[in-house]
């Protein structure tokens, strides 16, 4: 039996340290233990991978919490089948002891962590949810504050407000603001609009 470390985090910039303390605590050797720094929304990792092709029957698989598996509701389930019932690998979830298939083999044991998967995993992919929903509503939350995003715009050329009078005063055409300022005439009339908005300039003609 050999006994095996899967370690995950989001992104290159965070931490793996307490996840690699877990592993040492349950006596994981550093070199059967596999890294990925990608997002938990799928199984395409490249480190797993090469886990899930060294992984033999009857040996032991280390997580340190489901979430670290991965954060979608039925991959996880599926993959965890894949692991335990194909492979006939034993996997120890390290945050949470009913998660481990070495115990209760019989069959009250196996319905009794077969639920508390379900139910863990539909949290981990919930609170992903979570998060994409509360992103989003910061973002429209800062955008109603004037927050703006992506790049700034590029400065007004010189003569863009004596083409903007003209076209309000009806002396040229908005197409013929839009070339003297150099401009696509969509961009001419979204510039415009942004700076009437800005400025208290009156209406922007249609």
């Amino acid at each position: 039996m050999s006994v095996y470390g899967y370690i995950r985090v989001s992104t290159k910039e965070q931490n793996e340290d307490r996840q690699l303390i877990a592993m040492a605590e349950v006596n994981v050797s550093p070199e059967n233990i596999y890294t990925d720094k990608q997002s938990g929304k799928d199984f395409e990792r490249p480190n797993y991978k090469k886990l899930m092709r060294k992984l033999k029957r009857d040996d032991l698989l280390y997580v340190k919490s489901i979430d670290r598996l991965g954060r979608n509701y039925e991959e996880i389930q599926q993959q965890w089948r894949v692991i335990t019932k194909e492979k006939g690998v034993d996997i120890c979830v390290i945050d949470m002891p009913l998660l481990d298939t070495r115990r209760g083999k019989d069959l009250v044991g196996t319905f009794l962590s077969d639920i508390v998967l379900q139910v863990l995993s539909f949290v981990a992919e919930n609170e992903r949810t979570n998060i994409r929903q509360r992103q989003a509503e910061g973002i429209a939350a800062a955008k109603a504050r004037g927050v703006r995003f992506g790049r700034r715009p590029s400065p007004l050329p010189a003569n863009f407000y004596i083409n903007y009078k003209d076209w309000q005063d009806g002396k040229i055409t908005g197409t013929a603001a839009a070339k003297a300022c150099r401009m696509p005439l969509s961009t001419f009339r979204y510039r415009a609009e942004v700076y009437r908005r800005t400025e208290g300039r009156d209406d922007v003609k249609g």
